[in-house]
């Protein structure tokens, strides 16, 4: 019995293999698709993914492949949220193609010794308080793979979803959208990535490398069988019929239909299986949410479930998963479905974006949305009243006995932290007492605290505020994400 089988090898699946083998389980990533294929699909990695990654030590990779360091991002097209506003290390959106970010999570699941299997598709399903059983179908016939736990991080028509039975409401698609990588030979005018709005739509293009464009066609009021016919002279008709042109447009090396279809997850947690990304939640791709979005739900459970399995922590700490995740991904489908309402043609349509441009123009409003686009404006439940409280913990310079250090360091093995800003404050002591918990004891004046708890997934459990260390809350929040001392 492996300790968590993963369906689905996308970057979600991916990622939760890597945090729960860095934590010391054993983990077997099952993925129906017999080879990669190589699509480049979603294109952008958000500031609080790349932050995710660099918390592991491994963010360098990404920004060795990835190009360019996107510095200004899009609300429904009104290109005015400004990533270089928001204090960080990564104040841009990093261009890369999901066929690259899965192949650097691969390679990352291979050395920790994470268990990869394609053209393994799962059939069935059972649970019972002992664990798991997932049906297979692999190419040497059929197979059952006992585990004590399993996720399914297999997309939007999540087969694990499906077994088990859990309701995924929302809404359903109300337009067609087309998407392709292809040759624009006859486009000679500058690229503005812009989204520009025709009468019977929206068509759009930007440059992915020499003579290679993305291009996106949107269709309001009209909805196509995803399932039907798709080539080039079909996205080449729909572009020439919204922008009046289509730019010679050839080669094609990937094209897809999507919708605006909008669903979450009625539950994210069913005894001992778990779902993430788009198995838990789907939407209109707008401003690069999605990927993201299953990144940083991996990050949340991964931890979690390995301090379980390893005995470190009760069942409840499980819930939490749902408790956090799902309200964050339903403010995800709140801003797409508003994005896809401003997009829409007409004069009226039209007067709500010139207001939405202007209000744009003010900071609170454009920091507000950027936010809530790149990922940084998450908040979970915590201890304290001080500022950091429940956010992700700034990659500030600490100084400690072994000279200089950043935060982002002192969390790539995986492990909480408590980070002492007191001088050493007795009633700290107690942090020293969870296995899963280092204790670092530092100054870091730009942290205007006291004292730390940060958790695996670098945020703030608990805070003390400078000149304050009383040790009040700390030992119920110890309890609480890393289980009884010990």
């Amino acid at each position: 019995m492996t300790d968590v089988a993963i369906v689905g090898a996308g970057p979600t699946g991916l990622m939760l293999a890597c945090e729960l083998r860095l934590a010391g389980a054993e983990v077997v990533v099952l993925e129906a698709l017999p080879e990669r294929t190589g699509h480049s699909k979603a294109l952008g990695l958000h500031a609080r993914s790349l932050e995710v990654l660099a918390q592991r030590g491994i963010v360098e990779r990404f920004l060795a492949e990835g190009h360019p360091k996107v510095p200004v991002g899009h609300f429904a097209g009104i290109r005015k949220l400004d990533f270089e506003r928001f204090a960080g290390d990564h104040p841009y959106m990093l261009r890369i193609p999901q066929a690259d970010t899965e192949r650097l999570l691969e390679r990352w699941a291979l050395e920790l010794g994470v268990e990869l299997r394609f053209d393994a598709r799962v059939t069935g399903l059972a649970q019972d308080a002992a664990g798991v059983a997932l049906t297979v179908e692999g190419a040497e016939g059929a197979y059952v793979l006992p585990a004590a736990y399993a996720a399914g991080c297999d997309g939007g028509h999540s087969t694990v979803r499906e077994l088990l039975g859990v309701g995924f409401p929302g809404t359903p698609t109300t337009l067609t959208a087309m998407v392709g990588d292809v040759e624009l030979p006859g486009l000679d005018q500058p690229v503005t990535g812009s989204m520009p709005r025709h009468t019977n739509g929206v068509a759009m293009q930007f440059p992915l490398g020499p003579g290679l464009y993305r291009v996106v066609t949107v269709e309001f009021d009209k909805v196509t069988d995803r399932d039907a016919p798709l080539d080039i002279d079909v996205l080449r008709t729909a572009y020439r019929s919204i922008a009046g042109t289509d730019y010679g447009m050839r080669g094609a090396r990937w094209l897809s239909r999507f919708g605006d279809a909008t669903r979450e997850a009625a539950q994210y947690r069913v005894g001992r299986v778990f779902l993430a990304g788009d198995a838990a939640h789907i939407h209109f791709p707008a401003s690069g949410q999605g990927l993201n979005l299953g990144i940083q739900d991996a990050a949340n459970l991964g931890w979690k479930l390995a301090a379980v399995l390893a005995g470190r922590a009760g069942e409840e700490l499980l819930d939490t998963y749902h408790e956090e995740r799902h309200p964050v991904a339903a403010a995800v489908l709140h801003n797409t479905r508003a994005q896809v309402a401003l997009m829409e043609p007409g004069d009226k349509v039209g007067a709500l974006r010139e207001l939405f441009d202007v209000l744009l123009d003010f900071d609170e409003v454009r920091d507000f949305l950027t936010g809530m686009v790149n990922g940084l404006d998450v908040v979970y439940p915590a201890s304290g009243d001080h500022p950091l409280a429940g956010r992700r913990v700034p990659n500030a310079v600490l100084k400690t006995e072994d000279g200089e250090r950043r935060v982002h360091e002192l969390l790539h093995g995986g492990h909480g932290v408590l980070l002492d800003l007191s001088d050493g404050a007795p009633a700290l002591a107690a942090g020293s007492r969870r296995a899963a918990v280092d204790t670092v004891r530092a100054r870091a004046d730009e942290l205007g605290a006291g004292a730390l708890l940060i958790r695996p997934d670098g945020y703030v459990a608990w805070a003390a505020p400078a000149g304050e260390v009383t040790g009040e809350g700390l030992e119920p929040a110890l309890t609480k994400w890393f289980g009884a001392t010990g």
